[in-house]
């Protein structure tokens, strides 16, 4: 089982809260809180926080990849022929997606994953706008940006970038 470190806090008066850091749970709790409860209510989060990622590991699978890529395209880009795979990939570490349009294949880096949905579905989007238009230029422009969050999405993964590169 990963860490579990309990932080009291003489500020905090009733709320509890939980979060997780890496391989560690942090928990917060009021200092006046009795050792009992604290114990109750630690259980109760970690269990609530192992729900919420065991739900979005399901959410995380290439059977809801696809899924959710074929929502998007009939969305955003109906003109698209249906993609014969969508996946993750765990050798995608300099791209965030790719496709192969004579395939009708997508494949996502796994980096991916933890980030919000709204990311996701903009390289979906992006991947899938590959099938009608190989290159990137006024018409995949014109297409891609139907989802109404691209512009937000790629300022996202260019501040990931940024920071991995700055931090290697």
């Amino acid at each position: 089982m990963a860490e579990i470190e309990v932080r009291r806090s003489a500020r905090r008066k009733r709320t509890v809260s939980a979060r997780r850091e890496g391989d560690r749970t942090i928990v917060m709790v009021p200092a006046s809180m009795s050792r009992a409860e604290e114990e109750r209510v630690v259980a109760e989060l970690v269990g609530k926080l192992d729900a919420r990622e065991d739900r979005r590991r399901v959410a995380r699978s290439d059977e809801a990849l696809a899924r959710r890529a074929a929502d998007l395209a009939a969305r955003y880009v109906p003109e698209a022929p249906a993609p014969t795979s969508v996946r993750w990939v765990t050798n995608q570490n300099s791209r965030w997606g790719s496709c192969t349009p004579s395939q009708g294949t997508i494949r996502l880096s796994h980096r991916l994953e933890p980030m919000p949905d709204h990311v996701i579905d903009a390289v979906l989007v992006h991947e899938i706008t590959h099938l009608v238009v190989s290159g990137h230029g006024p018409r995949f422009d014109a297409i891609s940006e139907r989802y109404p969050r691209m512009a937000e999405a790629m300022g996202f993964l260019a501040g990931v970038t940024w920071q991995q590169r700055r931090d290697s």
